[in-house]
């Protein structure tokens, strides 16, 4: 009679997210994962043939994430990006390691920046329509402006580079795509 299965494929991803979430993905290997979800190694790879066919699995998660935690961001200013990069900034601080396994890392498994961010409701593409709508002749452009100033500041803020409060956040983000629209 064949033994019981005691842990899923889900329980497995969950554990190797809270260890990614806690630690980074370069801390998780077979037996790290197996002492954090409480069996062997045997188990993960009955459902994974390898470990990078469960990172491809676990980077899917983490972007499924990342877009939970924008879509719940208060968006409390009018001006085209502000809310978008005051979430991507608070995400990089709040969620150290997921953001550089989403944004920073070279594999980011067939996806784009652009892929990321704008994930399948859009955020890219209606933060741009609003810099239309607000009065921008190159949205594009400026998006483009904005997010290299935006995702710089992310990274800053892994360094310890970047403490400036959430007030003067969004007042340097207002101000900047201001200058900009003058560029």
């Amino acid at each position: 009679m064949a033994r019981k299965e005691t842990i899923t494929k889900d329980e497995i991803l969950n554990a190797a997210f809270q260890m990614t979430r806690q630690d980074g993905f370069s801390q998780v290997s077979a037996r790290t994962l197996a002492a954090k979800a409480g069996c062997s190694t045997q188990p993960i790879f009955r459902v994974y043939k390898n470990m990078e066919e469960l990172g491809a699995d676990l980077y899917g998660k983490a972007i499924e994430f990342f877009h939970a935690y924008y879509s719940s961001f208060p968006h409390t200013s009018d001006t085209p990006f502000v809310n978008m990069g005051l979430a991507y900034i608070r995400f990089a601080q709040e969620e150290q390691q997921l953001f550089k396994l989403l944004f920073m890392a070279e594999n980011r498994h067939g996806k784009s920046l652009y892929d990321l961010l704008n994930g399948e409701k859009g955020a890219v593409v209606r933060e741009i329509n609003h810099a239309k709508v607000y009065g921008c002749k190159d949205p594009s452009g400026m998006f483009m402006r904005m997010w290299i100033f935006i995702h710089g500041s992310a990274c800053m803020s892994l360094t310890g580079d970047y403490d400036l409060p959430e007030a003067d956040t969004v007042k340097l983000l207002e101000e900047s795509y201001k200058a900009f629209l003058n560029v």
